[in-house]
């Protein structure tokens, strides 16, 4: 388990290490072919910043090499804004007073319509950690649902025990997306003081449980803006890197989720630039030539258009952040705002003109 993997470190320890890295370090890591995670914090410390260009070209490349000009299309579709935790970051919080409301089977299958329409065959399911209403038995007749129109089904739920996740692979799952939201244990406790999310370990165990069921592919992440992203960058790659070798017939991606304005407010601790998280992006390419790297609507329009030339292959489009969204209840309480709202149409121009091939599912 990454459990004992992960006791072995000290946040402290590691942070320092991290903005010890010198120029000499990052010379290093850029020099070599294969990169440990040693040359990853010289990559993602403060000194790699004069390195940007070098480290965006040889991300360019690498990503090329793999992954060819194409850019994958994804779209959430929020299942319901019902939540039983206390997160200080989200707009679903429980001590949030805000309209509840659950996507029915009939509402489900008019936000697949909609969403359809727009191209997609990739989608991301998401709610809120209510397992009373929104358990593993709502998960079955989402899927049984969603399944005959989708080449690919994604979740973003709350963690489930190792039998769930079987049950609801049989059922169509392919990808499980689980972020840590910050692996600084005092820190977490801090933003998850009530509910089953308060339960740092079982989050920490999560990906065992998907590789030990056999998911397709699992997400990884942290919310950017809790604590020093530097350090739980760090502690995301040593995650990848275990489940990697450990569940080696399970694809991963990795996600950069920034703090966003949501109901209840919480101002970032760390802030982030735009060449940070650039910076971030080619350290984990230059990492891991086969990990997927994912962008969402929560970066600007201007940001996104030239992150996708950088590193990142799969990038959401059109998306709403509430359940219903799409066509059952536009005006239903978004999880966070988005920045680019551009349609799905426009994004593939977009990126047709950057000279990629916009994919409206997951790879085959």
């Amino acid at each position: 388990m990454f459990r004992a993997i992960f006791q072995q470190y000290e946040w402290a320890a590691v942070k320092q290490s991290i903005y010890d890295k010198t120029a000499a370090d990052v010379e290093r890591a850029l020099s070599r072919s294969h990169r440990d995670l040693e040359d990853f914090k010289a990559l993602i410390s403060p000194a790699a910043a004069p390195y940007l260009e070098t480290m965006a070209q040889i991300s360019h490349q690498l990503t090329i090499k793999r992954f060819g000009r194409i850019m994958q299309l994804y779209i959430p579709l929020y299942l319901s804004n019902e939540c039983q935790n206390i997160c200080t970051y989200c707009g679903f919080s429980y001590d949030n007073k805000i309209r509840r409301r659950t996507l029915s089977a009939g509402e489900l299958l008019t936000e697949v319509g909609a969403i359809r329409q727009m191209g997609y065959d990739h989608v991301l399911l998401v709610s809120g950690e209510a397992n009373q209403t929104v358990g593993t038995d709502y998960f079955v007749k989402a899927l049984q649902v969603v399944r005959p129109h989708f080449a690919h089904i994604a979740m973003e739920v709350q963690p489930l025990d190792q039998e769930d996740y079987e049950l609801l692979i049989g059922e169509g799952l392919h990808t499980v997306l689980v972020y840590q939201e910050t692996y600084h244990q005092e820190d977490y406790k801090l933003h998850h003081p009530k509910g089953k999310k308060s339960n740092f370990g079982y989050r920490l165990d999560t990906p065992d449980r998907l590789g030990q069921a056999g998911i397709y592919k699992m997400g990884l992440g942290v919310l950017i803006g809790l604590e020093d992203w530097r350090t739980d960058s760090f502690f995301t790659a040593l995650h990848l890197q275990y489940l990697e070798k450990t569940y080696w017939r399970t694809k991963y991606s990795i996600s950069f989720p920034r703090l966003r304005p949501h109901a209840g407010g919480l101002t970032p601790k760390v802030e982030m630039t735009d060449r940070e998280l650039i910076q971030l992006i080619c350290a984990y390419r230059l990492l891991d030539e086969e990990v997927e790297l994912s962008l969402s609507t929560r970066e600007s329009p201007v940001f996104r258009d030239h992150a996708i030339r950088l590193g990142i292959t799969s990038i959401s489009a059109g998306s709403r952040t509430n359940p219903g969204g799409y066509a059952v209840d536009p005006e239903s309480l978004e999880q966070f705002e988005i920045h680019d709202d551009r349609s799905p149409a426009l994004i593939a121009e977009m990126i047709r003109r950057q000279g990629y091939q916009p994919v409206w599912k997951d790879w085959q």
